[in-house]
Parts: C-alpha cells; structure tokens; sequence
C-alpha cells in the first residue's frame, strides 16, 4: 500500500518525507542528525558580533561552480540522500530517455540494475550531440554531462514536451555518482566519455561505425554522498517503469535485474496506454460498465488524454500526470476535469428524468464516487506549485480540459445510455449516504477536540497545544492504554485507545464510517476533519502513532488505520505525520541488564550469537503491550531517544490505491496472490 522506512529516532533526528518538503529541526541538509556541541565548545564558540566574525571581506565569499554545488548541497536537487533521493537518480537519466519518446524519436527504453551496484539506461533514440558547442568550446555532451542549465528543453525545435524542465538531470546525476559512463551512437560512429564525481576523466572518444542511434548512460551512485545505502529497490524501480509504459502508449520498457538471476526480465508495452491504466487499477475491483471512457484531445501548445470507468466500489481514484509527473497535489487539470465532469453527469441525469424532486443535487463527491480514472496531459510549459511542486498551476489548461472533456463525454454518455444509467443510479445513491452522513459528521465537528471527557474513545490528552511538538498514540485497546498512559510525557504525548477492530473502510459508504464511534473519536482528536474538508493545517498532532501488537491481530489493525487514512486523511500521510511503532517481541538478559528483539530474525542472530553460552536465560515472548510494565513500553516505544518508529509515505500514488484495493476489497484471490508474493518469510506467522 505505502512505502514506509525505518527510522530509529532520536529527538534529534526526526524522519521527515520528502512529500513534507522541509528539513527537520537539528538535521542538515542531507537527513543526518547536526552533531551537538560540547559544553567546552559552546563556551568557546564567539558571540555574535565579536572580533572572531567582525571582519567580512571578499575572501569570506565561497564561490561553488555548479557541480560543486550540488555536491555539497545535494538534497536541494534530489531531494534526499537517502533511498527517495537514491532512486531519483535512474528518474532523472529515465526522464531524458521518455523525452526522446514523446518527442517521437525513441521507440525503446532498457533500465538495468547491474551486479557491481551500477544502474544502465539506454534508448535509442536520436543520441546526444557530440559537436563542439559554440558558447562552451567544448563538446555538447560533456557540456550536457557537466553544467547545470545545459539541455535542449530550454530552447524551441529539441521538444515540444518534456518532462523534466530544469535542465539540471544528467549532470546533476554525474556530479553525485562515483563513475559515470556515457555512451552515444549518431553521426555514424560510437562515442563515449567517463567521468568521476561529475568531472571528465579524458575527453569525448570517437569509436567504431554504427548505423543506429541512442544514448546509454550507466552510473554508480557515490557511497560518500547516499551514505546510508546506494542499493535500489526492485519494486521501486519496477512500479515507476510499468507507469511509464502506460503513459506512453506503444513505448517498450524492458527491465532486468542483474543483481538477481532468479529475478526474469520484464517487458513492458501497452498499446492501449491510459485504457490499459485504468484496467491495471481496477483489477480487484468490480467495473460498472465495461466500456471504458476516453477522451483524447491535441493542441498547439498541449495534449491531453483521460481514460476512466465507474466501479461497484466507493472509494474514488483519480491519478493525475503533467509530462509524465504525478501531480498528486492536483491542480488546475484536475480542476476542469472535475467541474466538466459534474456537469456532464448533471445535464445527462436532468435530460433523460433520472433526478426526481425528492432526490438531491448530485454534487462532484457523489459523482466521483467508485470512478477510477488516469488524467495525462502535456503541456509545452508547465508551472508547478505546491508543497512539493506537483501541483500543476496553468490556468489556461482549467479551461482546456473542460472543454475537451464537455465535447467528449455527453457523447459517450448518450452513445452508452444504459450505462450511463447505472452510472446515474450509483451517483443517486452515493448522494443519500451523503445527506445520511451529514448529521454524524457535524456531530463530529462540533464536538470539541480539547474535551477528552467527549470522545467515545477517552482521550488522554497532552498539554502542549503546539501540533509541532505533539504525538497522538493509538494504543490497542485498555490494556495496552494503561502502561501507555503511566510511560508518556504528559506534555508532548496523548494517548487514544480503539476497541478492537475499525471498520474497513474500503467497504463501506462515508455514512456507515461515519457511525463507527472508534472512526469519529479518531476524527475528533486528529482535528483536520474527513475526506474532502480535510484541513491539514488543523491537525492537532504532527505525529500520529499506530502502537499495537507485534502480533497478527495487531498488524490488521495496523492495516485498517492506515486504510482509513489513505482513503479519508490522505494529506496526514503525504506531510509525513503517519508513523508506526515497532514494539519489541522478545526480552533477553544480558548479565544484569534486559534487551529487547523486534522479531524473530533479531531473535535468531541473538541465539546464534549465545549458542552454548545461554544458560537459564531464556528470552521471554511478549504476547501483547498489554504484558510490558511501563518502564519497558517508554524504554521501547515512547522515549524519543531509544525508539524506533517507521515513517509511512507513499512512494507512487497509482500502486498505493491499487495495493489498497487488493489488501482490503472483496477480490479474495488477488488478496492471497499479492500476499504470497509479496511475504518474505511466511515460517513466522502469529496465526
């Protein structure tokens, strides 16, 4: 469902998304804690204004060339050192690769993962240049694989689109890679270049014939830079290559895995592009209609292609692309596809009778709901904005695809009219779950977050009224709540126990989850609101806790939050306030002193490690919170500085909605598949 990341946090150290865009308190640039000072430094260290600092002259003035640049500051450009910013690096030689494609030059892209740590990109389309380049002297390729702001994206003729507009990419990739290969066939003959830490080890090379043409850019990511790992992730790689694909219809993305020779290459090549989407996604659930709406539209400066169908379902999945970027913030795009496509649906239900006068106004929410749809447009100058920049912001696209899909869809409506009604129905009855639903979520709102005496839940709140500060723990039940509560800094940390299982949200209408008393206390106490009138802003913890067992009972629990706040509080996730504890599972003696194991592969390395030495000391299996006092629960999950928190995030928005769907909806079959395939060691399970 969610990308998630371990994080053995310190207050000094706090994990932040990427989606966050922000560097947390007491870190540098990179995500590493900023070493504290001694007291002997601190004493020593000048004050502000003293003669240590007084002179400021031209020599103070570090002047850094462009790689130089990045080097020192390089999550300014990928965003992280770590995994996220790791795995941006193939996005950014892929992006070049799919430009090639859009522009209608390359029919091909090999992404290859390679078994000394490398990754390889090749295409084949026209081949970066290799002529002298008049304003540099030197060779457009080593001005492209060196300078930042060098690319054919700036100016007109190279591409009509493209997905990436910086003109930063490849040469930042060089910059924070130990060894870089560059090689080019065009003109006739093969070139290549190699360099270290973005500099040429020697000049272009120009090499034997070859009548093709394309560029291969093979790159090993420096370990001074991605300290923490510089080992790509499979599924990563292979969810972004598969969207790809589909977004760029007819295109052949090939994928091999070098490092794995049980792990088959795979092809991928959708010649239905966003229809064969919208079927990916909607595999485990149940389509309404079998046709699937689409509409295509071509431009001077823009395209556009949507492809969409109605399911059984009640959640809405909307994805939508700029230029192959996933917009998950929305913008002016979505903003015409929705108004267009209330209206459509409005006009179609007034015309043919289908609305009574009994029956409400069918309102975007109703309409949208159980439509899966995928929403691509390329634009010649996109402008992002957004905390992430992933929100598109042109307002003539708004218009644009308003009236495209205003042209396109009452078509389809009347060409498909029995569908349409069911289409109609199905709004109807979302419509009444509604109005149905509004009294509870009003009670809800009303109820006042700072009123811990009013929640079904009894909330034991923290003091602090700053969301900064403040960490809301979702305990499992009273047992759990009790030693909780005794552990916490009552100050900075609140404490909500849940009876037993929430209702899976995944089936059921906002009506029912709204009459779920755990859901409304989880609403009362977050304080941002549900679905739509979800407010961030109002949130009144910046880290929200998921505490339960290390058991199997404790991770659908786990599943079931998470489900909900995927589907309803999806910004929660998305600004990195969405954390899971890791509660120990075993405790063991070490002479007079306990330690404490997360699982059983700890447990084994621990056995392994005393084996004939154990004695009497045998480790003691916790069966729930509920059997830890609560010096051992503040020790292993609540202190600041000695536990260990898991990070949620979403890494690509179209997989999270579908994994979803798979884990949580009625598909039995698809829900084992994707379990069997994806449990890395099944011998363990608390079942």
């Amino acid at each position: 469902m969610t990308a998630a990341k371990n994080t053995e946090e310190t207050e000094n150290a706090p994990a932040v998304t990427a989606a966050a865009a922000t560097t947390a308190k007491g870190s540098s640039d990179n995500g590493k804690p900023t070493p504290k000072k001694s007291r002997a430094a601190a004493k020593t260290a000048p004050k502000s204004g003293t003669a240590a600092n007084a002179k400021y002259t031209a020599a103070d003035i570090a002047v850094l060339e462009g790689i130089e640049h990045v080097q020192k500051r390089p999550s300014m450009y990928i965003g992280s050192t770590g995994p996220r910013g790791l795995h941006h690096l193939i996005w950014e030689v892929v992006d070049n690769a799919i430009d090639e494609a859009m522009a209608g030059f390359a029919t091909r892209v090999e992404v290859t993962l390679r078994a000394d740590g490398g990754c390889q990109v090749s295409d084949n389309g026209r081949g970066i240049p290799v002529d002298k380049h008049k304003k540099t002297k030197e060779s457009t390729l080593t001005t492209v694989m060196t300078r930042l702001g060098a690319g054919g994206k700036f100016e007109k003729g190279a591409y009509q689109v493209s997905g990436g507009l910086h003109g930063v990419g490849v040469s930042v990739v060089n910059a924070l890679s130990s060894r870089l290969e560059a090689r080019v066939v065009r003109d006739g003959f093969t070139w290549t270049q190699s360099y270290e830490m973005g500099k040429p080890t020697g000049p272009v090379k120009k090499g034997k014939p070859a009548k093709k043409t394309g560029t291969t850019i093979t790159f090993w990511p420096s370990k001074e830079v991605f300290t923490d790992t510089q080992e790509f992730d499979y599924e990563t790689v292979e969810t972004r290559l598969r969207e790809l694909a589909f977004l760029n219809r007819g295109l052949v993305v090939r994928f091999t895995d070098e490092r794995d020779p049980e792990v088959e290459d795979v092809s991928f090549q959708f010649k239905g592009g966003l229809n064969d989407f919208v079927k990916y996604l909607n595999e485990s659930r149940e389509p309404l209609h079998s046709h699937i709406v689409a509409v295509e539209d071509r431009g001077d400066d823009s395209e556009l292609e949507i492809s969409m169908q109605w399911t059984t379902g009640y959640t809405e999945s909307v994805q939508s692309f700029v230029n192959n970027i996933n917009t998950h913030e929305g913008g002016t795009h979505e903003e015409g596809f929705r108004r267009a496509l209330t209206r459509a649906i409005n006009d179609f239900a007034k015309a043919k009778k289908l609305l009574k006068d009994k029956d409400p106004a069918l309102a975007g929410e109703d309409i949208r709901e159980g439509l899966t749809a995928v929403l691509s447009v390329k634009v010649k100058e996109p402008q992002f904005e957004g905390q992430t920049k992933t929100k598109l912001g042109n307002t003539e696209i708004r218009s644009y695809v308003e009236v495209a899909l205003n042209r396109v869809l009452p078509e389809w409506l009347e060409k498909h009219s029995s569908e349409a009604r069911r289409v109609v129905d199905k709004c109807l009855s979302a419509a009444r779950a509604r109005l149905a639903a509004r009294e509870a979520r009003d009670l809800a709102r009303r109820k006042s977050p700072f009123d811990g005496a009013g929640l079904p839940g009894k909330l034991w709140d923290c003091t602090s009224r700053k969301p900064e500060e403040s960490e809301l723990f979702i305990v499992e039940g009273d047992s759990a709540a009790g030693p909780a509560k005794q552990a916490r800094d009552s100050h900075t940390q609140a404490i909500l126990p849940i009876r037993g299982k929430i209702l899976n949200v995944e089936k059921a209408r906002i009506n029912k989850i709204m009459q779920n008393n755990e859901i409304q206390s989880l609403i009362t106490a977050i304080g941002g609101g549900i679905g739509e009138d979800f407010d961030v802003a109002k949130v009144r913890y910046h880290k929200i806790v998921l505490l339960t067992d290390a058991d199997v009972d404790g991770a659908h629990i786990r599943t079931l939050l998470l489900t909900f706040f995927f589907r309803h509080m999806r910004p929660l996730i998305e600004a990195g306030f969405v954390y899971v504890a890791e509660p120990p599972l075993y405790r063991v003696r070490e002479g007079k002193k306990y330690s404490y194991l997360k699982n059983e592969a700890q447990l084994q390395k621990w056995q392994k490690s005393k084996e004939g030495k154990q004695g009497k000391n045998k480790p003691t299996r916790f069966k729930g919170l509920g059997e830890m006092n609560h010096p051992e629960l503040g020790e292993t999950t609540m202190d600041p500085e000695t536990r260990s928190l898991v990070q949620v995030e979403i890494s690509e928005a179209a997989e999270a909605d579908k994994i979803v769907s798979w884990l949580m909806g009625d598909n039995v079959d698809l829900r084992r598949t994707y379990i069997q395939k994806n449990a890395k060691d099944v011998r363990f399970l608390d079942i």
